[in-house]
C-alpha cells in the first residue's frame, strides 16, 4: 500500500502517531478512520488487511494510537474511555484539515464501541461498521477483573491484559460506568453495519444482537463465523475487509477519480510477499504466486496475466473478423499454456542450446461455420495484436520514477 506516516496534537496536547494508506493512483474516492480495539495499536496484523481491503476498493484510510499506545505519546494511565472519544475527534478534525473528512468511521472491539459513540456527532461520516464491538463500553471491564480489586482499593494497579501489562487508575473503570451510552445507538442515524464472531470469546455474539436491535434502518449484520476476537488468522481479517469495502461504496459520496491513462498500467508491491495490485484504467486488479512458491495466490501470476492478454486478445480478434464478415460465430474458447521447451524441439530454432518460451494456443470455435470458415479463422487468430507484440519482441525501456 501507498502510505504516509502522519502526527497530529490530541485536545490534551499529545502527539498521536498514525498511518494514513492511500489508492495506489489518484485521487480517493472517500476517506475512512479506523478505531483499534483496547490496547492494540494500528500496527496490527488484521488491520492491515482491513486498510488494503479499502485501499484496493479506491479509498483512503487513517489508523491511528491512541494516547498513550504503540507510538502514540502520553500515558496510558491516565487515558479511559472518553479520551478514546476525544482522540477519535481529533483524528477526525485532522483529516478534515490536512485531507477531506472521512465518511466511513470502522472501529475494532472497543474501537467499535467508540465509533458508535462518537460518529453521530460528525457530519460528513455516512456509515459506521463495527467488528466485534461491546454493546456497551463497560462491558471491557471484565478484562480488569484480575486487577479490579486493587484498583478499589488503591485508585491504581497493574493489570495484564492479553498477556501485556498496562498500569491503570480507578477513573477508567469509573469512565466506563459513565458512558454505557444508552439511546447512543438509536440514535446514530448513520448506515450501520455489525461484524461479530458467534464463536468471540472476548466479546459475546449477544452483544452484536444488541447492537442490531438497538438500531435503526439501514443497518445489516454479517457472521464472521470461526474468527477469533483479534481475527489473528489472515483470513479472517482479509474477509471482514473485503464486506466492509464492499458495503461502504453504497453509502459515500465518490470524489472524482484520476484514472490511469488508456494503454498505462500501475503496479505496487508491499515489503512483503508477492501479492501485487494492479491498476489498468479504472480496472483494479491482483497478481500473485502460488503458494508452492511463496506467495498468498490472491491472483494470477504474471504469466497468468500475460496469457489471459493474448487470450483476450484472441477472441476479440475473432469476433471482429466473424462480425464484419457476417460470420456465424456464436462463442470462441481460447486455451492457453506456457512452456519452456529445448530449442531443439522447436521448428524454429536457430540454435541447440538453452530453453525458449512456448506458448501453446487451442481455440474452440462454435457455431454453424464451414470448414473454409473455421481454417479462416484460426488463420486470423495470429493476428491478434497482443500476439504482434509478443513475437515482435518489443523493445522495454526501464526508468525510475523520482520522489
Amino acid at each position: 500500500m501507498r502510505f504516509k506516516k502522519v502526527t497530529f496534537k490530541n485536545s490534551d496536547g499529545h502527539e498521536l502517531s498514525g498511518r494514513l494508506d492511500f489508492p495506489l493512483i489518484g485521487r480517493p474516492k472517500a476517506y475512512v478512520l479506523f478505531a483499534h480495539c483496547f490496547t492494540c495499536s494500528k500496527n496490527l496484523k488484521s488491520v492491515d488487511h482491513i486498510s488494503q481491503a479499502f485501499t484496493r476498493s479506491g479509498m483512503a484510510i487513517l489508523r491511528f494510537d491512541f494516547t498513550g499506545l504503540g507510538q502514540s505519546k502520553g500515558e496510558f494511565a491516565d487515558t479511559n474511555f472518553s479520551s478514546n472519544l476525544s482522540d477519535l475527534k481529533d483524528a477526525y478534525d485532522f483529516m478534515a484539515a490536512e485531507y477531506e473528512a472521512p465518511q466511513i468511521m470502522v472501529g475494532h472491539s472497543l474501537g467499535g464501541a467508540a465509533v458508535l459513540h462518537v460518529s453521530g456527532e460528525l457530519k460528513n461520516v455516512k456509515a459506521v461498521a463495527t467488528i466485534g464491538a461491546p454493546s456497551t463500553p463497560d462491558h471491557v471491564a471484565h478484562l480488569l477483573d484480575k486487577g479490579r480489586e486493587e484498583l478499589e482499593k488503591s485508585g491504581e494497579a497493574e493489570v495484564n491484559i492479553g498477556g501485556r501489562t498496562f498500569k491503570m487508575k480507578k477513573q477508567f473503570l469509573d469512565d466506563l460506568e459513565e458512558k454505557k451510552g444508552k439511546g447512543v445507538i438509536k440514535n446514530l442515524k448513520k448506515s450501520l453495519l455489525v461484524i461479530h464472531s458467534p464463536q468471540d470469546k472476548i466479546v459475546g455474539i449477544n452483544n452484536a444482537q444488541e447492537i442490531y436491535e438497538q438500531a435503526m434502518h439501514p443497518k445489516s449484520f454479517v457472521t464472521l463465523d470461526g474468527a477469533d476476537h483479534l481475527m489473528t488468522e489472515e483470513e479472517d481479517a482479509k474477509y471482514a475487509g473485503m464486506i466492509i469495502s464492499s458495503w461502504a461504496g453504497r453509502y459515500i459520496e465518490i470524489a472524482e477519480q484520476e484514472e490511469a491513462p488508456e494503454g498505462e498500467v500501475w503496479t505496487r508491491l508491499g515489503d512483503k510477499g508477492f501479492t501485487t495490485e494492479v491498476i489498468a484504467g479504472r480496472h483494479q486488479l491482483i497478481a500473485d504466486e502460488p503458494s508452492s512458491v511463496g506467495g498468498n495466490d490472491e491472483g494470477p501470476t504474471p504469466y497468468g496475466y500475460l496469457l489471459s492478454g493474448l487470450g483476450a486478445c484472441t477472441a476479440m480478434t475473432l469476433r471482429m473478423y466473424a462480425d464484419h464478415k457476417k460470420l456465424p460465430l456464436e462463442e470462441v474458447e481460447v486455451k492457453l499454456t506456457h512452456d519452456k521447451i529445448h530449442q531443439q524441439d522447436s521448428e524454429n530454432s536457430e540454435s541447440s542450446k538453452g530453453k525458449i518460451d512456448q506458448i501453446t494456443r487451442r481455440i474452440k470455435l462454435t457455431g454453424d461455420l464451414t470448414e473454409d470458415q473455421r481454417k479462416r479463422l484460426i488463420e486470423i487468430a495470429n493476428r491478434c495484436p497482443v500476439h504482434k507484440t509478443i513475437e515482435g519482441k518489443p523493445e522495454i525501456l526501464t526508468e525510475e520514477i523520482k520522489g
